[in-house]
């Protein structure tokens, strides 16, 4: 079976437009990768326990911080499949959380390989905050859905928006 994640992907709204906040991951491998290596923050979860939960429980594991937004409705982003099976389901978090105050947790590697030396790395090493366009290309390919479901989510809830009217004096 493969293996299943749940992630989170907080967002705001601004002058500029939309943003997001993504992470990127820690350790040798994604080092020197930008463009198409950046993530939501997400992590892996058991059968039976709850996506969502399991969403914010990593979500605070890879950044230090509690996941914002609990008192807030999170808007559900549906699952997609990577390339390698691997399943995510993903919600939505309208938040301006701190992206300098990160402080992941870490993992262990042998590194450099065959060397026989083990080495602590962060899961992510950072996360910034992007507009939509500049988080698409940074984004793995595989998770470009889950901005794409978010910009119709959005758009659409402006489309429900009663539109402010101006009253002459």
């Amino acid at each position: 079976m493969p293996a299943k994640s749940a992630g989170l992907l907080l967002f705001r709204l601004g002058d500029g437009g939309l943003e997001l906040l993504i992470a990127h991951p820690g350790g040798p491998l994604w080092a020197r990768k930008d463009d198409g290596a950046w993530s939501i923050i997400k992590g892996e979860y058991e059968q039976g326990e709850d996506a969502l939960s399991a969403a914010r429980r990593e979500f605070e594991e890879e950044t230090g911080a509690a996941a914002p937004g609990a008192e807030l409705p999170a808007i559900a982003l549906g699952e997609v499949r990577q390339p390698g099976g691997k399943r995510i389901l993903a919600w939505a978090i309208e938040s301006d959380f701190d992206a300098e105050a990160v402080t992941s947790n870490t993992f262990t590697l042998e590194w450099p390989r065959s060397s026989g030396r083990v080495r602590e790395f962060p899961e992510i090493d950072r996360a910034s905050w992007f507009d939509a366009a500049t988080a698409k290309r940074k984004l793995l390919a595989g998770q470009l859905p889950f901005i794409e479901r978010l910009e119709q989510h959005l758009a659409a809830e402006r489309g429900r928006r009663p539109q402010r009217t101006s009253v002459a004096p």
